[in-house]
């Protein structure tokens, strides 16, 4: 059994985000599913405000993305993902912050949560809520695309780091609402650094060692305290 165990379900987008900062450090690690488990005991336990994903290395624990994915990149060998320059790592961490306070809600919590994980589980899209998002969504994919059309290789310039890992499993999950399909092929920049991101070892090594995309069955409690109002 390796050292470090991921906890949390396959279609978290930030579950996938440490997963893939883990296959691109080389670190050998056990995923733990906890897909049964949400919001009993157990997974109290282990993250006290109930949410994913959780780390575990030796008998040390930590939950929160961007400190795992932090300890994971000061921890483990392997290609520093975060930059020694003051202003790039200032970049990566203003990027880290603009997905946590405004791509995952829109793109994911309010967009693809109705297109997708609501409908695999026989639960009608609320088309209010995805009314209410669209403008702030296309305000997110706007920036996104200036941003890497001005030359940038990644979002903090010719250089990986923790933020190109972030942004990726929101624009792929966004990608299976119709809303990103129509919205992509106009986003050329995007779709490029898409490409070149996936094109990377380290996704191919990762999406190979997915699961086959199910349906969110703990999903079925959000609709009841954890769907946005508009």
């Amino acid at each position: 059994m390796p050292d470090v165990t991921l906890f949390g379900f396959p279609r978290s987008v930030y579950v996938q985000m440490v997963g893939i900062v883990l296959t691109h450090k080389e670190v050998p690690y056990h995923f733990h599913d906890l897909e049964t488990e949400m919001n009993t005991p157990n997974h109290v336990a282990l993250h006290p405000f109930e949410r994913v994903p959780i780390l575990r290395h030796h008998d040390f624990v930590v939950y929160e993305t961007a400190a795992i994915v932090g300890y994971i990149d000061d921890t483990f060998d392997g290609p520093r993902l975060t930059p020694a320059d003051p202003r790039q790592r200032a970049r990566m961490n203003q990027w880290i912050s603009a997905i946590n306070g405004y791509y995952y809600p829109y793109l994911i919590y309010h967009v693809s949560n109705e297109r997708n994980v609501f409908p695999q589980l026989g639960i009608s899209s609320d088309d209010k809520v995805v009314a209410h998002a669209m403008p702030k969504v296309e305000v997110c994919l706007r920036v996104l695309e200036r941003e890497l059309g001005s030359e940038n290789e990644f979002l903090c310039g010719s250089a990986l780091s923790l933020a190109d890992f972030y942004m990726l499993p929101i624009v792929h999950a966004f990608g299976f609402a119709p809303e990103g399909q129509a919205m992509y092929p106009n986003l050329p920049a995007i779709c490029a650094w898409r490409q070149r991101m996936e094109a990377l070892p380290t996704l191919k090594r990762f999406r190979a060692a997915q699961p086959p995309r199910a349906p969110i069955e703990h999903a079925r409690r959000w609709v009841e305290g954890h769907r946005p109002k508009y």
